[in-house]
């Protein structure tokens, strides 16, 4: 979905099958980003503010602002000057949805909320994505990319290091197993098995670190039979350190 309406090249990008630089405002009205420094409208209310994107953008949002405005707690009668930072990331995200747009450029979109507010994102921006919009997400926070991307980008340094699904970098990314048995077993057993790639034993606990497919050191813990089985997956941070080590390595 994503590439089918953003698209990026080395020398270009394309929004909805129009390139960036042109000024079209049909294009721009159908787009809804949220940067990561706000440069918000100090002399306005948040009222003011959330119809004076909607006049640029030449869409009628009244409803969906006095919708978002209620479900987000902002009122629209308070000078924008007076917000808190929290309060202020709110009307971005507000005047970012309220156009209901087909491609959402997002940037840090949850800094200065609570826990609170950032769930109710959350489940603002499942719903835009599953009405058919396009997400592109800029976080440090690997909870969020990991909750809400179906594809992820790891850039470091300004260098693109790797582009894809979260399932598939987790199977690239070492991961624990560990085996408990009804009898002693030795760490000779599980190495140079496909995929371990170190074994720690001790009594009748076989600890693996593994990368790729599980299905081999799975097997043999099954031939010896292994009494429980506890997996530790790799989180979206260990996967970042993972490729950036990688990455740096080649």
């Amino acid at each position: 979905m994503l590439m089918g309406l953003l698209h990026i090249t080395r020398g270009s990008a394309q929004i909805l099958g129009s390139p960036v630089a042109v000024k079209d405002p049909s294009v721009r009205a159908q787009v809804g980003y949220l940067p990561g420094t706000l440069g918000l409208h100090k002399n306005q209310t948040v009222g003011e503010y959330l119809q004076y994107m909607a006049d640029m953008r030449s869409v009628d949002c009244s409803r969906n602002i006095a919708a978002l405005c209620e479900r987000f707690s902002v009122d629209p009668s308070r000078d924008i000057s007076s917000l808190s930072k929290g309060n202020k990331q709110k009307v971005g995200v507000i005047q970012a949805f309220m156009h209901s747009p087909r491609v959402l450029i997002l940037d840090e979109p949850t800094s200065g909320l609570d826990p609170i507010v950032q769930r109710e994102f959350e489940n603002l921006l499942a719903e835009s994505r599953d009405n058919g919009a396009a997400v592109l997400l800029s976080s440090h926070v690997m909870h969020e990319v990991e909750v809400l991307a179906t594809r992820v980008a790891i850039i470091n340094n300004g260098s693109l290091v790797v582009v894809g699904d979260v399932n598939t970098m987790k199977a690239r990314t070492l991961r624990t197993l560990k085996f408990d048995f009804d009898q002693e077993v030795h760490a000779s057993v599980f190495e140079g098995v496909e995929g371990v790639h170190s074994v720690n034993a001790a009594g009748h606990s076989v600890e693996c670190t593994v990368v790729g497919s599980e299905t081999a050191v799975l097997q043999l813990a099954v031939a010896h039979n292994v009494r429980s089985v506890t997996s530790h997956e790799p989180s979206l941070e260990d996967i970042f350190i993972t490729e950036t080590e990688n990455h740096h390595a080649s």
